[in-house]
């Protein structure tokens, strides 16, 4: 059975996937699935950086607005979902377009992921729940450094569920869970791929986030942010965990100053870009389009991705 085509293009955040994937979904007939971790959330428009009905030019946007704040979007969830819209674009007779930064999603679509998500409260979960509120997160993390390396370098320390997770899994198999998503890994994509990585001079990525940051707070942000906490909606919560949201919510809460939460907002998506790269540099099969090479022309890009497209027989 031939597989179905499947298109994705990624790359750090501000490098502008967003223009690109219009542009490239009206020349192919296709619809665009956000594999965004924060634009599934309703009322984060600004801090996630949105695109907005208007801007989406007629090109039908899937997983955006999705789930309220209080929900959490994790990579299973966004797997489930996501196969969900692939199939109704199929039925359509149109091309699944995957955009967005979060490579971890994008993974998980492409090779069907088997993640043996553990539903049921076990008695080691509690008791590592209760290690995180007496030591804090980051005395977990070290402990996941002692027995996974490579889990701990790709999980960020305040991202105690996965650690937990992690460790969790160590605890009940006894290999590291970095084991078993590197064999997962290895299985062949469930679809006929394309895998577009958009990649730019660093200088000019550092430039685009600082001057995205700036947009931000021009648009909105901090009334964005203030009006989540008004509705309820805290730091305890997934979604507010967010680069841009938790430093604000800082900011309203007066831990710092406003000057201080810009700083680490910047300084935090640089340091986020920087961790994307590392991840698609690990990906199989991608191909990388660096818009130097192309004179940051997305007429000259665009030509390229169709003629990659042809060649493996995706349209």
């Amino acid at each position: 059975m031939k597989k179905k085509p499947l298109i994705v293009l990624t790359g750090p955040t501000a490098v502008g996937k967003t223009d690109l994937s219009i542009k490239l979904a009206k020349q192919i007939n296709g619809e665009i699935i956000s594999a965004d971790s924060m634009q599934v959330y309703k009322y984060m428009d600004i801090g996630s950086a949105k695109i907005m009905p208007e801007e989406t030019d007629g090109v039908t946007h899937h997983l955006i607005d999705v789930l309220l704040p209080s929900e959490e979007c994790n990579v299973v969830v966004f797997q489930k979902m996501a196969k969900e819209c692939v199939e109704k674009i199929y039925n359509k007779g149109k091309i699944p377009i995957v955009v967005g930064g979060t490579g971890f999603y994008i993974q998980a679509l492409l090779y069907d992921i088997d993640f043996e998500e553990e539903e049921e409260q076990t008695e080691y979960r509690n008791h590592l729940e209760q290690l995180a509120k007496e030591h804090g997160n980051v005395y977990l993390h070290e402990k996941l450094k002692e027995i996974d390396p490579i889990s701990a370098d790709e999980i960020h320390a305040n991202n105690c569920k996965r650690i937990i997770r992690a460790l969790e899994f160590y605890e009940k198999n006894g290999f590291p869970i970095s084991e078993h998503n590197k064999m997962q890994k290895q299985k062949d994509s469930a679809y006929q791929a394309c895998y577009f990585v958009l990649n730019d001079a660093r200088e000019k990525i550092y430039e685009r986030i600082d001057k995205r940051v700036d947009v931000m707070l021009e648009k909105g942000l901090v009334e964005e942010v203030k009006c989540l906490k008004n509705m309820g909606y805290h730091k305890g919560m997934v979604s507010m965990q967010g680069l841009g949201y938790k430093e604000i919510l800082s900011y309203l809460d007066d831990e710092i100053s406003l000057e201080e939460a810009v700083y680490l907002i910047k300084r935090d998506s640089r340091h986020f870009a920087k961790r994307q790269l590392t991840w698609f540099r690990r990906e199989r099969d991608v191909i990388w389009v660096d818009k130097q090479e192309f004179l940051y022309k997305d007429s000259a890009i665009l030509d390229f991705m169709l003629e990659c497209l042809n060649e493996k027989g995706i349209i």
